[in-house]
């Protein structure tokens, strides 16, 4: 594949993404929803978050992060090494005091620019978010949100907020937060 297509293709990818990403809240949430987004930014830049990240990106990733899908995390248990590895990091036990600051959270979880995950409060759905507008539209610099949905790993209405990670100016990560709809009423 060519440069020129593969510059095309990503230009046209990040574009999908972002107007996927925008827009979305219901109005009832809306006033609610930018607020509780205005006071996470502060997330983008927090230096616990910022330099895990960094870390993460400078290491190279291990033979069992490389092959890991999706598909294969899915079926993984909250026990198997692997998962508990990245639930034991510095970075999670920051991340569960961040969510229990704030009852709005319902969970949040951070991405490397390669999209696999360095922190987490609780297992996510996916191992990487790569190629999906939550991780994609942050690495532009610019700020997600979803859809009101059910999530799998919680059961409850949640719309998530996908920010990005920033090392001077420049996004590096994701972090998605999953906010609670019935708190955003």
């Amino acid at each position: 594949m060519s440069a020129k297509y593969k510059n095309t293709l990503s230009a046209v990818i990040v574009l999908i993404c972002a107007v996927a990403g925008l827009g979305q809240a219901p109005p009832e949430i809306k006033a609610k929803l930018d607020v509780e987004i205005k006071a996470l930014t502060q997330l983008s830049t927090d230096a616990e978050i910022v330099n895990a990240v960094k870390a993460h990106n400078a290491a190279a990733p291990s033979a069992e992060a490389l092959a890991m899908t999706n598909d294969k995390w899915h079926t993984l248990s909250v026990l198997d090494p692997f998962v508990r590895a990245t639930a034991k990091t510095p970075l999670s036990e920051y991340l569960k005091t961040k969510k229990k600051s704030d009852d709005t959270i319902a969970k949040v979880f951070v991405s490397g620019a390669d999209g696999f995950k360095v922190g987490y409060d609780a297992k996510t759905e996916h191992w990487t978010h790569k190629g999906m507008p939550k991780h994609e539209v942050p690495m532009t610099g610019e700020t997600w949100i979803g859809t009101v949905k059910v999530d799998d790993s919680t059961g409850q209405p949640l719309i998530q907020v996908g920010l990005p990670v920033l090392d001077d100016g420049k996004p590096i990560g994701s972090i998605v937060v999953g906010l609670r709809v019935d708190k955003l009423r």
